[in-house]
């Protein structure tokens, strides 16, 4: 039996932005259109009952913002489509990473009047890094905005790889006519209104040359020109290029209008990838054994790249969001979770429409299911159906960059404390540290509004107040040794140094840039890693 005729109709990307650009208002038009759900909340009304569907929790309803990666999947040409919306501050950009890990491919949003910005780069690098293939979208063209061509050049050089226009302006702000199609050579006509469908734009051929003319006068003539010399300094499409991401399809529209977003729709189904195979490693008598994991293979394979704690707060359950990588999953089956060789028996097992879940009748490569789990499982797990052994590889952990330590204002909370820090922190909405020679929690982030979220989590869902106080250390480092007994050797020269986080893995704290390098100079066979890889780690320790 081949399941490549269902991996082959899936689509998995995440859509990627600075914050602002209006991913989360696109992510529910994409959804609209595809027809998941049928009235769009909007992202500005803050204030209102009604809030994006991606945005659930309670702290980003009251911003206005994404502050944690939501899951959704929907139907579209018969194909399905798993979408991830990531949070655009530059403070949860962990998060973002990890998503980017469990997708194919990305949708990345331009804002037409900044163009390329801060937060937008460093997810481009990471995209880069793994070549994963990009879609770009430049919104707000019914503002004032910058030159379509100024936009195109600046993405091309922040990318390092041509853009390809699909669609292009006619007009912007307020005499934004509409886009002209380079596939269908037709023009489609724009028109305000967040309640419009796909079926209630005016679509006219270009051929209608005078009609057009007549109608939009010197705003289609310039239009038409700046696209001739886009087009004639761009190279053809090339779908190779793109998936090996060399190339970068480019489309414009207003997303708040529900403007061009059938055409980026369309483009996810017809130019992105289908799942991808998966590098995977096992250790096989003490050596590391790299394995290629296809997408039609028969064995279930998948890998957790996000916990999510406290999603339905009636219940206190966590979320494993397991990217499927091979096989089909069915209900029933028997799970392992082959990092601690234990069985996962999941309460539930469900598939997300953001707030809506409902239960797998099946799953395949590409698709992202969730498992509603008491613990047990932890970021970069692989789970497996028990007939494979293997360990996916690629998750990130970075070091964090800023510590605070915890103080509980009320010591009878400790219990809810504990419980809450160790789930947020196999979460990995921060990193928790536990001080070797005990101590108050430490907790690093990448960023302020990391700290702000946790408080405010750690007191509305486990009723524990806390105090964040100022840390001597700045830094950590993952540490691994070429023997046991010369980590042991380390780990008593500094014992105040010493700290394990959530998945229980060996680091030393730094007060300074120095620290690592003079403990290096002491102890040259013990090996400092400024980033954690769930697997990683663990071969480098089992050899």
């Amino acid at each position: 039996m081949t399941y490549a005729p269902e991996t082959q109709r899936r689509r998995t990307f995440a859509i990627i932005s600075h914050p602002d650009a209006g991913k989360t208002t696109l992510t529910e038009k994409l959804l609209l259109f595809s027809g998941a759900i049928q009235i769009a909340g909007s992202v500005k009304a803050r204030k209102a009952t009604r809030h994006a569907t991606s945005d659930w929790m309670e702290i980003e309803k009251q911003r206005g913002i994404s502050v944690a990666s939501s899951v959704m999947q929907m139907q579209y040409r018969d194909h399905v489509i798993n979408l991830l919306d990531t949070p655009g501050h530059k403070d949860f950009s962990e998060d973002t990473y990890r998503v980017l890990t469990a997708v194919d491919s990305a949708l990345m949003v331009i804002d037409a009047a900044n163009g390329v910005e801060a937060q937008t780069r460093r997810l481009i690098e990471v995209c880069r890094q793994r070549d994963t293939p990009i879609i770009t979208f430049v919104n707000k063209m019914d503002r004032e905005v910058r030159d379509p061509l100024d936009i195109l050049d600046e993405v091309e050089r922040e990318l390092g790889m041509p853009c390809v226009p699909m669609t292009w302006p006619v007009g912007q702000g307020k005499t934004f006519g509409g886009i002209i199609n380079l596939r269908t050579q037709a023009m489609t006509v724009f028109e305000p209104g967040s309640d419009r469908g796909p079926k209630d734009f005016t679509s006219i051929p270009l051929a209608e040359q005078a009609t057009l003319l007549k109608r939009f006068g010197h705003a289609f003539e310039t239009a038409m020109e700046s696209m001739e010399l886009a087009t004639g300094a761009s190279p053809a499409f090339d779908r190779e290029a793109f998936l090996a991401g060399k190339q970068t399809p480019v489309f414009f529209g207003s997303g708040v209008n529900n403007f061009g977003v059938m055409e980026v729709l369309d483009a996810l189904v017809d130019l992105a990838p289908s799942p991808q195979s998966r590098t995977s490693s096992l250790v096989v008598n003490k050596q590391p054994v790299v394995k290629e994991v296809q997408p039609e293979d028969d064995a279930f394979s998948g890998v957790v790249f996000k916990v999510q704690a406290n999603m339905d707060a009636n219940h206190r359950d966590r979320i494993a969001f397991v990217r499927v990588c091979s096989g089909r999953y069915a209900p029933g089956m028997k799970l392992k979770v082959q990092r601690s060789a234990k069985e996962l028996r999941p309460t539930s097992v469900v598939t997300f429409m953001s707030q809506r879940r409902e239960a797998v009748e099946e799953a395949y490569a590409g698709d992202i299911v969730g498992f509603t789990t008491h613990g047990g499982v932890q970021l970069g797990d692989t789970i497996t159906d028990g007939s494979v052994a293997l360990q996916f590889t690629g998750l990130p952990f970075f070091a964090p960059e800023m510590f605070m330590t915890v103080v509980l204002k009320n010591p009878l909370r400790t219990k809810q404390l504990q419980q809450g820090l160790a789930q947020l922190g196999e979460e990995g909405a921060i990193q928790v540290f536990r001080p070797e020679t005990g101590g108050n929690m430490l907790l690093g982030a990448i960023g302020q509004l990391q700290f702000e979220v946790v408080q405010h989590r750690l007191k509305g869902e486990y009723d524990a107040d806390i105090r964040l106080e100022g840390s001597q250390y700045t830094s950590a480092r993952w540490i691994t040794a070429d023997t046991p007994q010369e980590l042991t050797t380390f780990v008593n020269a500094y014992p105040l140094r010493m700290a394990l986080d959530a998945a229980n893995t060996l680091a030393y704290l730094c007060t300074s840039p120095y620290d690592v390098r003079l403990a290096q100079e002491r102890f040259p066979k013990i090996h400092f890693h400024p980033l954690r890889e769930h697997a990683g780690l663990a071969l480098q320790n089992a050899g």
